[in-house]
């Protein structure tokens, strides 16, 4: 029996604390001025002391649940991605399982930055296509607020908190080899890359093993602008020949929300409509595996996506990692 994978619902949840540019200017040397016209930043939400990621994780999840009419008992997998878990160990997700309810299958944890709901994505396909899994969600949670220099203008102006989820839900597929695949609704592919040698232009500068404290962001924000634009691009190429389809296919392009100029950058280099890509940066900011999750459900919930639409979602994070995945709505 061949199966693929079907998105059935999505959810996300935002932090009550709202931190704007100007908020931002009265703690640290910048303007509003200064943040908008080098990322497209206007505020950003921040957890609540005591808030935790799983907080955050589990809104977006009972939303993304409830939109798909799913019970947390029908649930077999849920992967989150994440760079700021609760706990050294076990897995945020384990937390996660247990406060939904959920009574069977696997809970994990998956870090890949910025490139972490992607990756959880191509990790639930991968299982729900090999039988592994029926009914999973993946999530990006994120309380990127906890591991900022607040000194430092060049990243804290970047990050903010938040969660997006979605539903996947194993569908009987066709052959990998019909011509028409493309057309059904679901995961059409998923594409993951890393490179290690380029892990110390976007670090946190902490661990476990090496300093047993979590760290703070650093960036070498020109050599990160550089290979975003260049990553992404290819990846976005990758996923279209992939399903043998052009550029002008795409109806929705919904990218990791790291910096306008990047997005901007992609696109033009895509050949994409302005009109064809979500964004959402000005207001949420990078929330790194949040990001596209975040993205995804606003627009569906405001109806720019529609049932049937080909929705292209990428990402970049530290690693450097990236990645695609092409699905139908």
């Amino acid at each position: 029996m061949a199966y693929y994978s079907r998105l059935v619902g999505c959810g996300s949840y935002l932090p009550e604390k709202l931190l704007t540019n100007d908020d931002l200017a009265k703690i640290v040397d910048t303007s509003d001025e200064w943040i908008s016209e080098r990322t497209g930043i206007k505020q950003r939400y921040i957890a609540a002391e005591g808030q935790l990621t799983s907080d955050l994780a589990r809104e977006a999840a009972l939303k993304a649940l409830d939109y798909a009419g799913v019970k947390a008992s029908d649930l077999d997998l849920i992967v989150l991605g994440t760079t700021t878990p609760d706990d050294t160990f076990p897995a945020t997700a384990v937390k996660l399982q247990a406060q939904l309810g959920m009574t069977g299958g696997a809970a994990f944890d998956l870090q890949a930055v910025c490139s972490g709901f992607i990756y959880a994505l191509s990790v639930v396909d991968s299982m729900v296509r090999a039988g592994q899994a029926k009914t999973a969600l993946v999530i990006g949670a994120e309380t990127m607020s906890r591991i900022l220099d607040w000194e430092d203008r060049g990243t804290c102006v970047l990050f903010g908190d938040g969660a997006g989820a979605v539903v996947v839900r194993a569908e009987n597929g066709i052959g990998e080899n019909e011509p028409r695949r493309n057309l059904r609704r679901g995961i059409l592919s998923t594409h993951i890359h890393s490179d290690g040698n380029y892990r110390d232009i976007l670090i946190c500068s902490g661990g476990v093993s090496s300093t047993g404290q979590a760290g703070v962001i650093k960036m070498a924000g020109k050599e990160v602008f550089r290979h975003a634009v260049n990553n992404l691009t290819d990846v976005v190429l990758e996923a279209l020949a992939a399903n043998n389809l052009a550029a002008a296919d795409i109806d929705w392009l919904v990218p990791h929300q790291a910096n306008q100029r990047i997005l901007e950058s992609t696109r033009r280099k895509l050949g994409l409509d302005a009109n064809k890509v979500v964004l959402t940066i000005d207001k949420h900011a990078n929330t790194s595996a949040a990001s596209i999750p975040l993205a995804l459900d606003t627009a569906v919930r405001d109806g720019r996506i529609q049932e049937g639409d080909l929705v292209l979602m990428e990402a970049m994070g530290g690693g450097l990692t990236w990645g695609a995945a092409l699905a139908r709505w």
